[in-house]
């Protein structure tokens, strides 16, 4: 909750690659506050109020994850507005003459969206695409496997290009963005 917190206000696409993550510890946890709690939380140093915040966050996600039918898989709705804001936002980028350094990184990341579109799921959006190659590729770290140099090379430049789209996002929220269509 805490890292949550910070992340949103900084970075959009590390925040939601987090809260997938989160998504997966409660499945891991049997979507159980109790065992989250006993197993989970209690290994943190936390303030008692902070302790309590940290539980009801948690348990506001197991609700969400439990009424959208989310506990096996898949990502709650607020998560999911976040992508589909990010996917809005990256097509009034490509859409705007203003923003040719982005276009640039779009176009330089594109032959590895399509790459990764054929060998998975092809009815997701390209932003979808990139983030679920960074998801899989930390997953892939935390166990300890090996990553290829290719696939860093891909790797590197998404995280370029939604590290791009992420300060759009944050500047848009903040400040709004003037595309000039």
């Amino acid at each position: 909750m805490i890292i949550a917190r910070r992340l949103r206000k900084e970075n959009i696409v590390e925040y939601l690659l987090y809260m997938w993550q989160v998504e997966d510890i409660i499945r891991a946890y049997g979507c159980s506050l109790s065992r989250l709690k006993s197993e989970y939380i209690s290994r943190f140093d936390l303030s008692g109020e902070e302790r309590e915040e940290t539980i009801d966050w948690y348990g506001n996600l197991i609700r969400m994850m439990n009424q959208e039918g989310k506990r096996a898989s898949g990502h709650i709705t607020i998560n999911e507005l976040i992508l589909q804001e990010l996917n809005e936002l990256n097509t009034n980028l490509l859409a705007s003459p203003k923003f040719p350094f982005y276009n640039s990184e779009y176009y330089k990341v594109l032959p590895f969206i399509v790459e990764l579109r054929g060998k998975g799921n092809k009815d997701i959006s390209e932003i979808e695409t990139c983030l679920n190659a960074l998801y899989g590729v930390m997953m892939l770290r935390l166990e300890k496997k090996e990553v290829s140099p290719a696939t860093q090379n891909a790797v590197n430049e998404i995280t370029t290009f939604l590290g791009m789209l992420s300060d759009y996002y944050i500047k848009d929220k903040t400040e709004g963005i003037d595309f000039d269509f």
